[in-house]
């Protein structure tokens, strides 16, 4: 069995709210082009493809605060989680749970909608994204979201957001060659942690789960940077960080990083998958492949990424708990869905 945790679908009411409110918007051209991101009965293909497996859902970007103002996001995060929730109880065997869309720019709307999504949906957790329309993520007016989460003891997913309008230097406009999405993704997923890992997050709310996409984007690959900050070289001790006592961080940084989760999509690269797993260990590392978004409809990250996990040196009950265990008792997923699950393997 495996439970794919941070893949993506568009739901067609969803999908036609768009339309009518972002037209000539590229997803509505592109997104039609992989079946699996849009038509159900072709992603229950998909998932039917690979033994004992399952997609919790969560919906595909764009972000709602980029679709449109704070006082039409909220009708839109209700139709998707309507949506993605309708899904989960016509097809329980293959999606056992969805993560709720926020409308993050109408907050009062978000914290209603965490409720309303949770208690009566069915969410195992919510989806935000690294800034919101700009925003970071680590400002005072989004705390009461994750306090909001904290509450219900289920984790926050966080998408990188960020488009070719960052430039890759400040002399230009946009961003050449897709840095923006292969190093700019990852990028931003670490800059986001970093900035609410200093913000006092965790010490504020030990208890919190956050799921960052793709495996924690740079943070395992840069851990050694993290020990070792500018300052520290010139004003601090091996053991000692000006900034992170300025923030008044009451552990070293590098532990709060270690109280991430992170998912395997990496597209499939077994060294990343060595490296990020190396870092956050089996207890905080989840499956998940990114699905559809590859040129194959989803197929070849679902089977690359199965491959680097099962490349991991490390023994059949490690394997199991990043295949489903981790998401079992992160999502607290219903023992029907499992079973279900179960009778497909």
């Amino acid at each position: 069995m495996k439970i794919d945790v941070f893949n993506h679908f568009m739901p067609k009411a969803y999908f036609d709210r768009l339309r009518e409110l972002i037209p000539g918007h590229v997803v509505l051209s592109v997104f039609p082009r992989v079946k699996a991101l849009v038509d159900v009965e072709t992603r229950l293909r998909l998932i039917d493809e690979f033994d004992g497996m399952q997609h919790v859902l969560s919906l595909a970007n764009p972000p709602l605060e980029l679709v449109g103002p704070p006082d039409v996001t909220p009708e839109l995060a209700r139709i998707a989680n309507d949506s993605l929730a309708d899904l989960c109880a016509k097809y329980p065997d293959h999606f056992p749970a969805f993560i709720a869309a926020l409308p993050m720019n109408n907050i009062d709307a978000t914290l209603a909608e965490i409720d309303r999504a949770i208690k009566y949906l069915g969410a195992r957790g919510v989806q935000v994204f690294t800034n919101v329309a700009g925003k970071p993520l680590s400002r005072q007016e989004f705390r009461p979201v994750l306090r909001r989460m904290a509450e219900h003891d289920l984790p926050v997913w966080v998408h990188p957001m960020r488009g070719p309008q960052f430039s890759d230097y400040a002399s230009e406009q946009a961003s050449e060659d897709e840095i923006w999405f292969s190093f700019g993704w990852p990028y931003e997923t670490t800059a986001c942690m970093t900035r609410l890992i200093y913000s006092g997050l965790f010490d504020e709310l030990p208890n919190l789960k956050i799921v960052t996409h793709h495996m924690g984007g740079m943070i395992p690959y840069f851990s050694g940077k993290i020990t070792l900050g500018f300052r520290q070289i010139f004003h601090g001790t091996p053991m000692r960080n000006p900034v992170a006592e300025e923030r008044g961080l009451k552990k070293p940084p590098l532990d709060y990083f270690k109280m991430l989760y992170a998912d395997t999509a990496l597209n499939g690269a077994r060294a990343a998958t060595r490296c990020g797993h190396d870092f956050f260990g089996t207890r905080q590392c989840l499956f998940a492949t990114d699905a559809p978004f590859d040129a194959e409809g989803g197929r070849g990250l679902i089977r690359g990424t199965i491959d680097a996990v099962e490349a991991l040196d490390i023994g059949k009950a490690e394997h199991e708990r990043i295949f489903v265990g981790n998401a079992d008792d992160l999502l607290k997923l219903p023992a029907a869905a499992k079973a279900k699950a179960g009778a497909r393997v």
